[in-house]
């Protein structure tokens, strides 16, 4: 039985027997960043219809402002043009409402390290995605531009504004 990493690589040379994006730049066509949370239920593209080279999609657990995503966010913009942030959250996200002694609890029974990282467990998503809009807002080392925070259903595919 073939490994999913094997699996993968067989897949990727199916993939690369059709591939055309030459073409593409690293500029993403419509000027969108988007900061999103890694769960793997989200198809980012095919929930905001967009396509390969469209945006740049940066991802980590809970879709946080953390400091590589902010990183990312000053690249996108300073070197490849990005004018517009999108925040996406989600419901039944695995940080919301999870306790970070907890978590740093199982890393030491199952690593036997004591960890110091924060793993950002919220109580309240629509709150959390308003902080993280904020917390972009407010860098100094990012250019003004508009800022949205955004929560998809997993449920049901819809993304909410989050005001």
């Amino acid at each position: 039985m073939a490994s999913e990493y094997e699996r993968i690589l067989e897949e990727n040379a199916r993939f690369t027997e059709a591939y055309d994006r030459s073409a593409l730049t690293a500029a993403p066509l419509t000027g969108i960043a988007i900061l999103a949370c890694m769960d793997a239920r989200i198809d980012v593209e095919d929930a905001l219809g967009l396509r390969v080279g469209d945006a740049h999609i940066i991802r980590n657990a809970g879709g946080f402002a953390t400091q590589d995503a902010i990183r990312s966010l000053v690249v996108s913009q300073q070197l490849l043009g990005t004018r517009e942030i999108l925040v996406i959250a989600h419901t039944g996200c695995g940080l919301h409402g999870a306790d970070e002694a907890v978590i740093r609890g199982r890393v030491a029974a199952t690593t036997h390290h004591q960890t110091d990282l924060v793993f950002g467990a919220f109580a309240d998503l629509e709150a959390m995605v308003r902080e993280q809009v904020r917390v972009l807002r407010a860098r100094p080392d990012l250019l003004r531009v508009p800022v949205h925070g955004l929560v998809y259903d997993v449920a049901t595919g819809r993304l909410s504004p989050v005001e």
